[in-house]
């Protein structure tokens, strides 16, 4: 009896030790795909730095860019990254309902983020201003497509760990998707900030 009680022990606590190197393992994943994507924006950033002043006589960043619709998105995204800062505190106090409110929350702030970058696509290409017009408007859509796109990623990976969160609760496994998501989202605000200094701000100046 005391040998198979000692036997179903070591099997729990082998399997826990297994559980716990799988996290460990997924969480290690998750920081070589957060380092490649640096990497992605890093080689991004200096193809548009190059690209920049290509305007092969079409219109200019001057010409182009709407500062308070950009100002509204950095506002709207910095808001958002709040947000996801108060599910995560929501979390460790236990608050599931609180912690899903505060994941909606940063949802709708992302996806008001990507309205209203999709209009100010919209709006350039009406003006004439393609990804094909000019070496500048190539890197421009580039970079600045490939970070809305990290968000839209985002959102869809927000909808499915609310709906996780509301069948099964916090566990350790939702608490750790909900740190690596916060993690992820607070990443797109900090390569925001470089996009709004070096496309739209230098853009301007």
């Amino acid at each position: 009896m005391a040998k198979s009680v000692a036997h179903h022990h070591n099997e729990e606590h082998g399997h826990e030790h297994v559980h716990h190197d799988l996290d460990s393992l997924k969480s290690f994943g998750f920081w070589i795909f957060l380092m490649t994507d640096v990497i992605i924006f890093g080689c991004l950033f200096a193809v548009y730095v190059v690209l920049r002043n290509n305007t092969a006589g079409g219109p200019t960043a001057d010409e182009l860019f709407k500062m308070p619709g950009v100002i509204a998105e950095t506002f709207i995204l910095l808001t958002s990254s709040f947000t996801s800062g108060l599910a995560v505190l929501a979390m460790h106090a236990g608050k599931r309902n609180q912690l899903i409110g505060w994941l909606a929350v940063t949802f709708l702030l992302g996806a008001a983020f990507i309205t209203l970058e999709v209009t100010e696509f919209i709006d350039m290409v009406h003006e004439g201003a393609t990804i094909a017009t000019s070496g500048f408007l190539s890197g421009f859509f580039t970079l600045v497509g490939t970070h809305g796109l990290h968000v839209s990623i985002g959102l869809v990976w927000m909808i499915g760990l609310m709906l996780q969160l509301r069948k099964r609760g916090i566990t350790k496994v939702t608490k750790r998707k909900v740190e690596v998501l916060s993690l992820y989202w607070h990443f797109l605000d900090v390569v925001w900030i470089f996009v709004l200094t070096v496309v739209y701000l230098m853009g301007v100046m």
